[in-house]
């Protein structure tokens, strides 16, 4: 296993198949069919070297930003009077206690045994950053998928523009080597963007509820228990689809598709629907 923050082989392939898809798209795509000379074909390149651009940034942010680490020094505050709920463990009813970190775990954090630590708001360990998606960078990994989608939906339409406009004179039929690359990059870009797709629709599901990867498996497990006993669960931190949106991604919807995360506040707290304020902002 690869240590946090270092080069590993996915994060050498994510990049090299930005490289790829970028080259195939604007010199081979758009020169072929558009023409880089042409008002058309110069908006095109322009508009996908931005989304590349954008792309790269924010991959590189949640490749090297730390997601959240636990202070030391952090003891929850039972005695604190707008403290609505404390987490416990299942067996037993205590705090939650990471014997590995020796320290007392925030609502919501959770030790990861690759970082080999515990992560605030911990979503899961994602291979393809070698870095855990956690409360810090939870947002820009969200804006990271989000352009990788347009990008991938852009670059598919003009391949297949670039492949079914026009058809080619004898003078004009591309080299063996453009047909080919643009071939492999439709095949890359057809599961690619079908994959970023799907994950970008499943965090949109669980933003919507509030939900990170980890407690939407113990929701389900703690629904199957409560109806069981005849009660009904709740997820503790759903606040409406509105405010749980405006939690993770800001209280400026002009600004949701921005890496921002001035929001967030430290990760040791989170307002829940027990909360006496609702008008209360995490600390």
């Amino acid at each position: 296993m690869s240590r946090p923050g270092y080069i590993t082989l996915p994060i050498i392939t994510v990049l090299f198949c930005i490289g790829y898809v970028y080259y195939t798209t604007v010199f081979v795509a758009i020169e072929g069919w558009l023409r880089l000379s042409t008002a058309a074909g110069l908006a095109n390149a322009a508009g996908f070297t931005l989304l590349t651009l954008v792309c790269i940034a924010t991959y590189t942010t949640a490749v090297v930003k730390d997601p959240g680490r636990v202070p030391a020094s952090f003891v929850p505050d039972l005695e604190r009077p707008n403290t609505a709920i404390h987490e416990i463990k299942r067996k037993g009813g205590d705090l939650r206690y990471c014997q590995k970190c020796c320290h007392y775990k925030p609502p919501r954090a959770h030790h990861c045994r690759v970082c080999k630590r515990c992560v605030l708001r911990m979503d899961h360990h994602c291979i393809w950053i070698n870095n855990c998606v956690g409360h810090e960078n939870y947002k820009v990994f969200l804006v990271f998928v989000l352009y990788a989608v347009i990008a991938c939906v852009h670059s598919l339409v003009l391949i297949i523009g670039s492949a079914t406009h026009n058809v080619p004179t004898e003078e004009d039929l591309p080299s063996n080597d453009s047909r080919t690359s643009t071939i492999i990059c439709a095949v890359l870009l057809c599961p690619l963007s079908l994959a970023l797709a799907v994950l970008l629709g499943w965090h949109i599901y669980l933003i919507l509820q509030n939900k990170t990867t980890i407690e939407y498996h113990e929701g389900v497990r703690a629904t199957w228990l409560a109806e069981k006993a005849g009660n009904i669960y709740r997820h503790p931190y759903d606040l409406g689809p509105f405010e749980n949106l405006v939690s993770v991604l800001g209280p400026n919807i002009c600004c949701w598709a921005c890496p921002t995360s001035g929001h967030i506040g430290s990760g040791l707290r989170f307002r829940t629907a027990y909360d006496l304020s609702p008008a209360s902002t995490p600390i």
